[in-house]
């Protein structure tokens, strides 16, 4: 049996993993490498040959670990994709969303010709990673399986898929593996989550694991824990909307984010523990993504279960607006009484937050408010870091709006948590690879988790070990 990783090495996107047991060739997600900015072409480049993969499981929805399927298809891939059903249907949103980026982020290569003493400007459009059809294509692979329901792969490799956490749908992909005449087990965290969430159910311990390829994304970091996620909110309203009336900002990713931040809304809304405020969700995929955090609602959390029984729909409340056109959209910049913006995309790289930020960046009655990880070289990352001035839509603006961030959040488990994950596994794995993390983080990571008594790689890309 042979690890081979391929992506998410020292990096946190584009967790890509083979795993090659007999001959047959399995691939741990396949997502999109969009640290190195908006120019995507370097993920059309596979190490190996598409078409001699035999089968494809993708651990959640998410870009980073999805968002590179239909290329691989594209390339020749003809087998399945194994996930669970809402991952399925978050993946298929955010595939054709991607799409939509790629066609309007105006990746075109300008080229200057003269004509008889005279500059003329000629525009060559670059051709986007795949298209819609090549989404569809890949929609038609997807194979769903429940979670925690052994599934037979074949004759020597079954798989089992349990809740990680962090987005609907996520999971662990636990394989147990009869390799010539020996079993072993073997499985890839994905994203691991943080225990109680707004509105998704805590991890769920794997069983008995030799090998363990496991997120670092907040390795050597710790969480916010000074305050809960209500009183957090109910303190930034009250400070950037009410004691002076402005504008809060709030770009979140459209699948997961969204829905938990308009949750807790909610709830602080129907206590009325503020007075209401306007609140817009301004994101067309986020209300997609809403409609499935609906349908699969029976596998979110208990306390969202209870508040749907005893409340109705927790992604409702008197105030709440979904913007669905982008006249509605447009409209809202004329709205000048205090109120709540919701956008996407999380990181500013793309989506209709841009325009929000075109209009608000340099308004000092505005607040940015950042409630998720945004990678180095984007848009998001350029504001944290402090940028006084930044580029949109063609023109250097100064930053006069309020930047902020929180990680209650947060997505990912943090170090604290990523150990307990691992120690909670029924018997300590031999080994550990890590990856999805910075080297930094991952280096404290490893220190801790080898005081359990377990081998850990950091692993590099295109690293081959032999199990």
């Amino acid at each position: 049996m042979n690890l081979t990783i391929w992506g998410a090495a020292k990096q946190v996107t584009r967790s890509m993993h083979l795993l090659e047991i007999n001959n047959y060739k399995i691939l741990i997600d396949c997502g999109l490498d969009y640290e190195k900015g908006k120019n995507l072409t370097h993920n059309s480049q596979f190490p190996f040959s598409p078409s001699d993969i035999d089968l494809v499981v993708l651990t959640h929805a998410h870009i980073d670990h999805s968002g590179n399927l239909p290329t691989l298809i594209k390339e020749g891939y003809t087998g399945q994709i194994l996930c669970t059903a809402a991952t399925a249907e978050l993946a298929q949103i955010l595939l054709s969303d991607s799409v939509n980026l790629f066609l309007g982020n105006n990746n075109n290569v300008k080229k200057k010709k003269r004509f008889k003493g005279k500059q003329f400007q000629e525009t060559t459009e670059k051709a986007p990673l795949y298209l819609h059809k090549h989404v569809l294509d890949t929609i038609d692979r997807f194979v769903t399986i429940p979670f925690q329901k052994p599934f037979q792969i074949n004759s020597n490799i079954v798989l089992e898929l349990y809740p990680t956490g962090h987005l609907l749908g996520a999971a662990a992909a636990h394989f147990t593996v009869q390799d010539n005449g020996a079993t072993k087990t073997i499985a890839f965290t994905g994203d691991i989550g943080r225990k109680q969430t707004p509105i998704l159910v805590d991890p769920v311990a794997l069983p008995k694991t030799d090998f363990l390829v496991s997120e670092s994304t907040y390795g050597g970091k710790l969480h916010t824990n000074q305050q809960n996620i209500e009183d957090f909110l109910i303190d930034s309203i009250q400070k950037n909307c009410i004691d002076q009336p402005g504008r809060l900002i709030i770009p979140a990713f459209s699948v997961g984010r969204t829905q938990s931040l308009v949750y807790i809304l909610n709830k602080i809304f129907s206590k009325k523990l503020l007075k209401p405020i306007p609140v817009f969700v301004d994101s067309p995929l986020a209300n997609l993504a809403t409609d499935i955090h609906r349908k699969y609602k029976h596998i979110l959390n208990d306390e969202v279960q209870e508040f749907y029984r005893t409340h109705g729909d927790k992604f409702e409340f008197e105030n709440l607006s979904y913007v669905k056109q982008l006249k509605e959209s447009k409209e809202i910049a004329n709205h000048f009484e205090p109120c709540i913006i919701i956008s996407s995309a999380g990181m500013l790289e793309g989506g209709r937050i841009q325009d929000h930020l075109y209009r608000n960046i340099q308004n000092v009655y505005a607040t940015i408010l950042f409630i998720g990880y945004c990678a180095e070289g984007t848009l998001g990352h350029r504001l944290l870091r402090g940028d006084n001035t930044v580029r949109l839509k063609g023109k250097e603006m100064s930053v006069f709006a309020k930047i902020t961030k929180t990680d209650l959040f947060s997505g990912h488990a943090d170090h604290n948590g990523l150990l307990e994950y691992i120690r909670l596994i029924d018997g300590l794995p031999k080994q550990v690879f890590l990856v999805h993390g910075e080297p930094i983080g991952m280096e404290a990571l490893k220190k801790d988790i080898e005081s359990f008594g377990c081998q850990v790689n950091i692993a590099h890309k295109g690293n081959v070990f032999i199990l």
